[in-house]
């Protein structure tokens, strides 16, 4: 009896034993009958990685004697940016702009160049204002091998140094601006109208010495890559184009502040026509409001700098009448490219008022303009490469050149654009108008001649 009770548990263990194997496949089998799960997992494993973004590193002044200028470059870049991005980016990657502010400092600049180039890694750099600062930036870039596009840099030393990797995207170096105004003294001025005498003040800086010279016919030095000088002679000057005599002369140290005894100087020569070659709008408003101040009241001044919305905002009806060269303006709706579809300047107009709320002017046109040149470099050569980048700018020509909302654009051997003029505007009644040349564009303003008097 007991064996046959053993032989049943027995048997009862090893059924139970049996099911109890049977069942293990029934649990693990239930997850797959429930496909989500498992199909997720799939898609996720078989997702290409996103592809890294194009960084494109730029060292701005947002800080600093240059900030008004710099912040405005900045938006510039940015909205160019965000229009490629938009569009689904460039190369089939999303497009990342860098920004770091060089506080308007060489030192900062240059620290901030070598970290784009060796730290960051970026794939391309967008050149910074001003030549005190491209000047020593633009080394460090060309002993990289690393493409340079340069807004606002006018100096001819610039790029005479045998440098193989910049290119400019404005109409001329800052030693040939200077023609713009005589001519339109000299076309729009009846002969016994133009100044006898004028006066030159300015700053010691790159841009505005380079103007300077270009006026007066200098010979200037540059240091070549290979460190040799080179002598080019700017003989015999655009003043000489004038029946006019040059009656004061004074150049103003870096951070400057004796605005009034300046302008006293000034005042006390007399001269019909002021040349004040400004490193930037927050001079050029200094030096209005002293001239104001003593009452010095010259037939014409033409400034390097004041262009900027801020100049007219700040001087008001003072700067009724003063002159500036643009290299933009609103009324030139010159025709480029973005994004491979055409793109206008009033295409560019509307998108910087509909993205910041208030109208694009020359500074944020400019870099603009260069994000534009640069996109269509990348886009047909489907490389971020600086050689393969620069070998396809080399080669615009007339006939095939690089479209933006600044005209066309094509280069020399040194990064100079060939046949690009400089437009002339005015302050006139709170707003600044194209004056000259008077055949391009329509909308073109007389010239106010002599200037109001403040």
């Amino acid at each position: 009896m007991k064996k046959s009770l053993f032989m049943i548990i027995a048997i009862i263990m090893i059924a139970t034993l049996a099911l109890s194997a049977c069942a293990k496949p029934a649990a693990t089998e239930a997850p797959a009958a429930t496909e989500a799960p498992v199909a997720t997992e799939a898609v996720v494993a078989t997702e290409a990685p996103a592809a890294a973004p194009i960084k494109i590193g730029t060292s701005l002044p947002l800080t600093g004697e240059f900030s008004i200028t710099g912040t405005k470059h900045r938006d510039g870049y940015q909205l160019c940016v965000d229009l490629i991005n938009e569009a689904g980016g460039l190369l089939g990657r999303p497009v990342e702009l860098v920004v770091s502010d060089n506080q308007s400092d060489v030192d900062t600049t240059l620290a901030q160049m070598e970290r784009f180039i060796n730290v960051d890694k970026v794939d391309l750099i967008f050149g910074t204002f001003s030549s005190k600062l491209t000047f020593p930036a633009s080394a460090i870039t060309e002993q990289a091998k690393m493409l340079h596009p340069i807004p606002s840099a006018a100096a001819l030393r610039v790029y005479e140094r045998g440098y193989k990797y910049l290119v400019y995207f404005q109409p001329n170096a800052a030693e040939y601006i200077g023609a713009s105004p005589v001519m339109m003294i000299k076309d729009l001025i009846a002969a016994d109208q133009q100044p006898a005498t004028i006066a030159l003040a300015w700053a010691d800086d790159f841009y505005a010495n380079a103007l300077i010279a270009g006026l007066k016919g200098s010979d200037v030095t540059f240091t070549n890559n290979d460190g040799t000088d080179k002598t080019v002679s700017l003989a015999p000057g655009e003043l000489s184009k004038l029946n006019a005599k040059v009656v004061f002369e004074q150049q103003w140290p870096e951070g400057f502040s004796d605005w009034t005894t300046l302008a006293a100087s000034l005042k006390a020569a007399n001269a019909d026509f002021l040349f004040a070659p400004v490193t930037s709008a927050d001079e050029a408003i200094n030096l209005v409001n002293a001239l104001q101040q003593v009452g010095y009241n010259p037939k014409g001044i033409f400034m390097s700098q004041g262009a900027q919305k801020e100049f007219g905002e700040a001087l008001g009806s003072a700067a009724n009448g003063i002159t500036i060269q643009a290299s933009w303006h609103p009324l030139a709706n010159f025709s480029g490219l973005l994004n491979g579809q055409e793109f206008t300047n009033q295409m560019f107009l509307d998108a910087f008022k509909a993205k910041y709320g208030t109208d694009g002017g020359e500074d944020e046109a400019i870099p603009f303009a260069l994000c534009q040149g640069i996109e269509q470099a990348v886009r047909a050569t489907e490389s971020t490469d600086s050689t393969v980048l620069r070998e396809w700018l080399g080669a615009r020509t007339a006939d095939d050149p690089v479209k933006t909302i600044l005209g066309d654009f094509y280069w020399d051997e040194r990064g100079l654009p060939i046949n690009k003029a400089f437009i002339m505007t005015q302050w006139q009644e709170g707003k600044l108008e194209f004056v000259y040349p008077t055949d391009a564009f329509p909308g073109v303003k007389p010239l106010l001649y002599p200037k109001p008097e403040w």
